[in-house]
């Protein structure tokens, strides 16, 4: 039995349908409640003027992170999954957690404080992209077995395939909205805030320069 047509019998009697209900719980929860610790991690860095200590550099790695979680979900959205997308969503996993730890050093570094709170938020922002593709690996545990041999036998395995049953429109529609209320916009912010901030900086240095 495939593992995303796999049932059980709850405690009414009623018959489940396991890889449904797990599909409904990235697509509707576990994705939509991303979206929290990322604009909360935005606040945080409003708060400790990321402009003033860490700047464009850190939050060019934010924007780095963000494409490295981007892609693999915007792909999964739209294509089968398979050896090819499950080795794009590990590879893109490990080097976000990889970026995650540059973009701590690169904050410890400018002496930008790094609280407590934040801390806990990046816990969440780390964890859940692990969440996520260990919950899809269980869904398609042949795919996972496909990938271990390298994808043999299956002429699909490398290749991107169109979803047999794509998404909605409208789910699509308000993923992109909440991406771009709750990531290009704020992030976006960052990133124009930290350059401008950047440029008087270099201004004023130059006109120092020039008085002296």
């Amino acid at each position: 039995m495939r593992q995303d047509q796999a049932t059980e019998i709850n405690a009414t009697g009623a018959t489940v349908d396991v890889g449904e209900v797990t599909t409904r719980y990235l697509l509707y929860g576990l994705l939509p409640s991303w979206f929290v610790p990322g604009v909360a991690d935005w606040v945080m860095h409003r708060r400790t003027r990321i402009e003033d200590t860490a700047g464009t550099k850190e939050s060019l790695i934010h924007s780095l992170m963000m494409a490295e979680v981007g892609i693999p979900i915007a792909l999964t959205l739209r294509y089968e999954v398979n050896p090819l997308l499950l080795t794009v969503q590990l590879g893109g996993a490990a080097v976000h957690e990889a970026t995650a730890l540059w973009d701590v050093r690169t904050a410890v570094d400018s002496d930008r404080e790094v609280k407590p709170v934040e801390q806990h938020i990046h816990s969440f922002l780390e964890s859940l992209p692990f969440g996520a593709l260990a919950s899809l690996m269980c869904l398609h545990a042949d795919q996972v077995k496909s990938l271990l041999r390298g994808g043999r036998g299956d002429p699909d395995a490398w290749r991107l395939v169109p979803r047999r049953r794509p998404l909605s429109p409208g789910y699509l529609a308000g993923i992109g909205a909440a991406i771009g209320a709750c990531v290009l916009l704020p992030y976006g912010e960052e990133l124009l805030r930290c350059v401008r901030t950047a440029r008087r900086k270099k201004a004023a240095l130059r006109k120092q320069r020039k008085g002296r």
